[in-house]
């Protein structure tokens, strides 16, 4: 594989930077992405499985859904590409990972600095008076204990507005970042494809590592198309390697 000299320059001598992750970080431990050819929602609905509406029409559907997607995601666990990119941030003075992902595989592989832009699937809350529930473990969809209320899913559906608190943290780091890697992401989906832009407006050096070329491609200051469970444990190695 070879890689740039720009990229080695830049990946070595960064000091604080972030990762924006999508689903393609995700995939070679076996969990299919939302718009590839096996993706979740291939011969679904999305909008009735992940929207207020179809939780509202058919909450247990949506609940044996996710109960499904949370059984995948524990019997895969994290693969090469989480436990890289968690070396290499744990080597910068700053270092965060922004992410579009709700499976919790960076956590799960040692990354502390995580911003969760869509929530966590391991997470679930009252559908009413939005009470947090933690470790809920239930075939049939669980009621509140203080209203009485569904119990869903912690994370943010078709319709629904990203945490400020989340958003405003991760605008925070692309003012203050050398380095944005954009890993596995389709870059469609707003307000998260924006922040490596605005990251390169700041004068951060933005690398994309992805399988395919992407809409975010002609913005960035270099791609990298490939098996991202390869690429991203070689720009460890170069990284640490500097050290």
């Amino acid at each position: 594989m070879e890689i740039k000299e720009n990229v080695i320059n830049n990946i070595k001598n960064a000091r604080r930077g972030f990762a924006l992750t999508g689903a393609g970080i995700s995939a070679p431990s076996g969990i299919p992405t939302f718009r590839g050819e096996d993706g979740f929602w291939r011969n679904k609905d999305p909008y009735e499985l992940a929207s207020p509406s179809g939780f509202k029409k058919d909450p247990q559907l949506v609940w044996d859904w996710y109960n499904e997607r949370r059984f995948n995601i524990r019997e895969a666990g994290p693969n090469p590409a989480h436990y890289a990119i968690k070396e290499i941030g744990d080597s910068f003075e700053k270092f965060v990972i922004i992410t579009q992902n709700v499976d919790n595989l960076h956590q799960q592989a040692g990354s502390k600095d995580v911003l969760e832009l869509h929530g966590n699937i391991f997470g679930n809350k009252c559908n009413l008076c939005g009470k947090i529930f933690n470790n809920v473990e239930s075939k049939e969809v669980p009621h509140c204990d203080v209203c009485d209320g569904l119990i869903r899913p912690d994370v943010i559906w078709f319709g629904e507005a990203l945490s400020s608190d989340v958003l405003k943290e991760a605008w925070r780091w692309t003012e203050n970042s050398d380095i944005c890697l954009v890993i596995g992401t389709s870059a469609v989906v707003q307000p998260a494809s924006y922040l490596p832009i605005l990251a390169r407006e700041n004068g951060a050096f933005i690398m994309e590592i992805n399988k395919s070329r992407t809409v975010i491609s002609p913005y960035v200051d270099e791609s990298i198309i490939g098996d991202v469970s390869i690429i991203l444990p070689e720009l460890a190695r170069l990284r640490l390697s500097s050290l």
